[in-house]
Parts: C-alpha cells; sequence; structure tokens
C-alpha cells in the first residue's frame, strides 16, 4: 500500500527565472521530494529584484509543484535609482573592496546593513504571514520551511509556527552572522547585537536545522539544542551530451569571482609558468565564466595575465555544465579566511561529475577540500602551496599534452540531488 503523500510548504526567495547557485538547491528538491510522497508547495515573491536572471531554468519546474506568489516590495528598487549596478553587485553579495568604496558604496552598504534587518527582504515577513496564514488553515498544512539567505525568509517560520504550532525546518544554505561578507556591512552595535538575536531566537524555534556543511552543524550546535541535520548541496543528472574539449590548456572558474576571493598564489604560478615556458603560454587560457570583480581582473592584470584571459561573463546553467565538462582544469577557490571554512560551493557537486580534474584553493580545515580528496576528484592547496600548487598545475599540462588529463571520482552516488531528497523526505516523514 503506498503511504499517504504529506504537503510541505517550502518559502524560498530564489527561485526560476532566478539564476546563481541560490536557485538550484530548492528547484531540485522540488523536482524528486514527490517522489517520496512529498506534495511540495512552493512560496515565492510575485515581483522579485533578482541580480542575475537565468530563464532557462523556468522549463525546470517540476509540473508536480504547487506554487504560491504574493507580491514583495523590494529596497534595491529603490537603491538602485541612485546606481543600478552597485546595488545590483551588492545585492549578488559582490561587495567592492574596503579600500576602494565610494561613498556611495560606504551608503548601501551601511543602509543594507543597519536598516534593513536581517537583510533587505524583511518587508516581505508581514505580507507574507498574512498570506500563508489562510492558505495553511483552508489547506491543512502542519510542516514548513524556510530557506536563507535571505534570512529574513526565516522570521516568516517563526511567526508561523508560533501562530499555529507547525513543524519548522529552517534551511541555511550559508551561515548567518559568520558568513564573510557579514563583516562588510558596517554594522554599528545595536545592528550586530540585533543579527545575533533573531539568528539565536530562529536557532532555538525552528524543531529541526538544516545545513550544508559539517562545519556549520559544529557552529550552530554551541547555539541551540535542536536537531541539526546535514544535507549537502548535490548534482544532478543534465541532459547535456558529451562535450569535445577545448583545444587550449583551459583553466575555467565558475561562478562569483568576489574581491576577497583573489588567490595571489594562483596569479604568481601562473604568471610563472607562462613567462619561462613557452609551450604552456602558448597552450594555456583562463576562463571566467560568472561575474567577476575589478579587483580579481586588477590582479590578474597586474602579474600580465590579461592576454591569456576569457571573460565571459554570466552564461545560463546549462551552459556552465557544458564549460565544466569541456574546460581542461576547473578552479574552485574559497576566501582564506576561517569564516569560510564551512562554506562548500554549489557548483563543487556539478565540478566532481564533469569528470575534470579540480583545483581547490581556501583556507585550512575547509569542508570541500575532504569532498575533493573523497570523491577523488581533484588537489586542495593552502594560501601558502605555491610550490606544491605549480607542481600540480605542470603534472595536469604534461597529461593535457599527453591527451589524458581527467579524473577518476569514486564515491559520488551519495551527492547525487534524488539521494539527497530522500534524505530529506525522510526527514519530514517523521514529523
Amino acid at each position: 500500500m503506498k503511504p499517504e503523500t504529506k504537503k510541505v510548504l517550502i518559502i524560498t526567495y530564489y527561485w526560476p527565472p532566478a539564476g546563481g547557485p541560490g536557485v538550484q538547491r530548492w528547484l531540485k528538491f522540488v523536482k524528486y521530494l514527490p517522489d517520496f510522497c512529498i506534495q511540495p508547495i512552493v512560496y515565492i515573491p510575485e515581483n522579485p529584484t533578482y541580480p542575475i536572471i537565468d530563464n532557462e531554468l523556468v522549463s525546470e519546474v517540476s509540473e508536480r509543484a504547487i506554487i504560491l506568489k504574493n507580491k514583495i516590495i523590494e529596497p534595491y528598487g529603490f537603491a538602485s535609482f541612485f546606481s543600478r549596478n552597485r546595488t545590483k553587485k551588492i545585492s549578488a553579495g559582490i561587495i567592492p573592496n574596503q579600500k576602494k568604496q565610494s561613498f556611495l558604496d560606504k551608503m548601501l552598504l551601511w543602509i543594507r546593513g543597519n536598516i534593513f534587518i536581517p537583510d533587505a527582504r524583511i518587508l516581505w515577513v508581514k505580507p507574507s504571514v498574512k498570506f500563508l496564514s489562510e492558505y495553511i488553515q483552508q489547506n491543512d498544512i502542519d510542516t514548513i520551511i524556510t530557506s536563507g539567505p535571505p534570512h529574513s525568509l526565516h522570521l516568516i517560520g517563526l511567526e508561523l509556527q508560533a501562530k499555529f504550532n507547525l513543524k519548522w525546518f529552517a534551511d541555511f544554505r550559508d551561515p548567518w552572522t559568520t558568513i564573510g561578507y557579514h563583516k562588510s556591512l558596517k554594522l554599528s552595535h545595536y545592528a550586530a547585537k540585533k543579527h545575533k538575536i533573531l539568528e539565536q531566537k530562529v536557532l532555538q524555534s525552528a524543531d529541526t536545522i538544516i545545513v550544508t556543511s559539517a562545519t556549520t552543524k559544529t557552529e550552530f550546535s554551541t547555539l541551540t539544542s535542536k536537531p541539526i541535520e546535514v544535507i549537502t548541496n548535490g548534482y544532478d543528472v543534465e541532459k547535456i551530451g558529451k562535450q569535445t574539449l577545448d583545444e587550449k590548456f583551459t583553466m575555467a572558474h565558475i561562478g562569483s569571482f568576489l574581491s576577497e576571493r583573489n588567490p595571489l598564489i594562483l596569479w604568481e604560478v601562473l604568471q610563472e609558468l607562462t613567462n619561462v615556458n613557452s609551450d604552456f603560454a602558448s597552450d594555456f587560457e583562463l576562463k571566467l565564466i560568472g561575474a567577476v570583480s575589478k579587483d580579481v581582473l586588477d590582479n590578474i592584470a597586474k602579474f600580465n595575465l590579461s592576454k591569456f584571459v576569457n571573460n565571459m561573463g554570466y552564461v545560463s546553467h546549462l551552459e556552465s555544465i557544458e564549460h565544466q565538462k569541456k574546460s581542461q582544469v576547473l578552479l574552485l577557490i574559497e576566501i582564506n579566511s576561517e569564516d569560510t571554512k564551512s562554506i562548500i560551493p554549489g557548483k563543487l557537486f556539478e565540478y566532481i561529475v564533469s569528470e575534470r580534474p579540480i583545483i581547490g584553493i581556501g583556507p585550512e580545515g575547509s569542508d570541500f577540500a575532504s569532498i575533493l580528496k573523497e570523491t577523488n576528484t581533484g588537489n586542495f592547496f593552502l594560501y601558502n602551496e605555491k610550490e606544491a600548487l605549480k607542481n600540480t598545475i605542470l603534472d595536469y599540462y604534461e597529461s593535457y599534452k599527453q591527451a589524458n588529463l581527467k579524473s577518476n571520482p569514486v564515491n559520488l552516488q551519495q551527492y547525487s540531488r534524488k539521494n539527497l531528497a530522500q534524505h530529506l523526505a525522510s526527514l519530514l516523514s517523521k514529523n
């Protein structure tokens, strides 16, 4: 006898046509949850201001999902009156280098951090609670999920739980007050304290906390006694055929290349290799796919590497996967900070099934380093391991010259989107 289908209300901000990594997690969960007797009901903004648009993702929305929409007031829309470009970048998390911030940059960051707490979507909380209260009552909903960032969505869950005694799962795709950019928001003492209070209230009130890394679980376990489950991001089986590898020795970085995510160690190595090895210089190409900060481009120029750069800008999700499969080497760079140890970029999981070797650079103790090791999909380096990085790039280059450069992955199935959705469904069904 087939189990009864359970209705679950999922509250998320990022949804197609939004592009970027933030949309993928719940787009894919919603795709597979019905296979495990969960009926997803997705609540999203009707008129959002997304920093990145990818219209191709609209066709990936599951026909089995019920979609609810409600209007949102977006301060970023008003802020764009001053500077659409700056507002769009801050909305996407690309914060200018502190030494190079204009007065307008500083003003927008101060407003973002001190007026809109916890974030610029706070004005959606009250209308959402009112809208969803009616739907919950009319449709016998007893379980909700909120996904952040934006973490203001967790405040919707907080109010709905108190009002209806619902089972509430708070999903943290990224940490809250320890996320890297939090320190850049020019928070007043009051604002910083308010963030901490709200974070702790959510962590102590939700029935179950879901996080994407073991380090975040350890961090949150000091703030709450509630159950914390690790469900990473993952990979899906995309409808993309086998790609012909690039003729050049391409090293591709796919995704936002932030100012702080600026690996001088890599630029130094590549400068040395292109200076002393004419064959390497002739074959080499650096592919940058996605938003790239001016600081990164300036440093690339400083190391005389600009002539090797193919700066492609943002491309659709499917096109980015094509580049993952045909690039010779994939780059995964994380900020060199204690705060970023817990960050496992969503693209890592698409990287590991691309059959291309990965070079990862990040802080000591990074969660994604252990995934590279256990899946045998690449090599990880600290920011002071210059010679080891140089030797690995040379090894990859020699394999490329012999036409046998590839990765030999193992233990990947645990990260498939369907298996991860099954794990989530089992948690939801217990409550």
